[in-house]
């Protein structure tokens, strides 16, 4: 698989091990069981009882133990076995194997790769989920896709012309792919792709946020961290207002594989405004979700005609692809380094830079 594994990935929310919650998930093909101890702390261990292979999340949770529900082994959250019915001796391979799992911006991130390289360090700031000055709706969607064809999809915003018109996208007269995009490199994994709409139609999500009927300008970076994270940095306001004073979102998409053909997809909007206006966090998690369940519909059926037809997407290139192929092109550069170079550690950019609101809209507008 085309998987960066010394690498950080989402592996949940924060929140999923409240109490004594345990949760079950493939990650990058592997089988996975996560809790929190009493203690605090956390652990991801190989959801797989080294006896006769059980899933330990099938069995139950016995204070901060996992125990097999088949013979009854358990086992603490660092994989070692503490009990063995029937006998005093427990064999030395009795344990499970552990992944590093470290708390951050309201999220758990493991790393599924060699553990000694495990660098906590290397975890992207994304603040914004989890920031006093930003509010975030926050969800979930489980998608029947390769996960790099979801990364096109986020890193082509074009198609929100035709998939999205309920929330976000804009009609045929103003579609999306006529305002021209900007590709930029800006490091090693981090790609940028902005584009202005100014003078447009407001889109019903746009709409319904600002509270706002007429016409507005918008801007949107689409933002890809290598491996598997991408951000929509959008910003609203009405013509003729200041875009210093934007409603902006940053629109978190964090990518996990779990198969060659599904993707975990944890996701957030983060907002700078209203923050404390519960009712607005629910309509853009409903608005959002909608916007989701569209893509997911596509991809579905993208991933059924590439399995089909056994080719390489896209076929026929055009401007709107440029983005996703060269996010393609920096992930497999550093798979490759990771195949050939077993000293290679991929370092990426520590934040995806909260971009300053552009400015090129109000200036043309100055210059008329």
């Amino acid at each position: 698989m085309n998987w960066l594994k010394n690498a950080w990935y989402v592996a949940a929310f924060a929140n999923e091990l409240d109490g004594a919650r345990v949760v079950a998930r493939k990650l990058l093909g592997t089988a996975v069981v996560m809790l929190r101890h009493s203690d605090g702390r956390i652990a991801a261990l190989e959801d797989t009882c080294p006896h006769r292979l059980m899933p330990l999340s099938a069995g139950r949770r016995v204070g901060d133990e996992l125990q097999c529900g088949y013979h009854g082994m358990r086992f603490d959250v660092n994989g070692a076995c503490t009990l063995a019915p029937g006998q005093t001796h427990i064999p030395p391979k009795a344990c499970v194997r552990s992944f590093p799992l470290v708390q951050r911006h309201g999220l758990l991130w493991i790393w599924m790769g060699s553990q000694d390289r495990a660098d906590a360090r290397l975890i992207p700031d994304i603040r914004w989920n989890e920031h006093p000055e930003w509010t975030s709706s926050r969800g979930y969607h489980h998608v029947e896709v390769d996960f790099q064809l979801a990364i096109d999809n986020l890193m082509d915003l074009g198609h929100e012309s035709w998939v999205h018109l309920r929330t976000i996208g804009q009609g045929e007269e103003e579609c999306i792919p006529n305002y021209p995009v900007k590709v930029t490199v800006r490091g090693e994994g981090l790609i940028h792709a902005h584009r202005e709409m100014p003078n447009i139609e407001a889109p019903p999500f746009f709409a319904m946020i600002l509270n706002h009927s007429g016409r507005i300008d918008r801007w949107q970076t689409a933002v890809s961290l290598s491996p598997s994270i991408c951000m929509t940095d959008v910003g609203i306001y009405p013509v003729d207002t200041a875009p210093e004073e934007a409603f902006r979102g940053h629109v978190l998409h964090l990518l996990t594989p779990e198969s060659a053909t599904t993707t975990h997809y944890f996701w957030a909007f983060a907002r700078n405004k209203r923050l404390v206006d519960e009712e607005l966090t629910q309509a853009v998690y409903q608005a959002v979700s909608q916007t989701f369940d569209e893509d997911a519909v596509i991809l579905k059926m993208q991933q059924s005609q590439v399995e089909k037809y056994g080719a390489a997407v896209p076929r026929v290139a055009m401007r709107v692809d440029e983005a996703p192929i060269r996010t393609r092109r920096l992930l497999e550069a550093l798979v490759k380094r990771e195949t050939e170079d077993p000293g290679f550690i991929y370092r990426p950019e520590l934040m995806i830079d909260d971009t300053t609101p552009p400015l090129a809209m109000a200036q043309a507008r100055g210059a008329q």
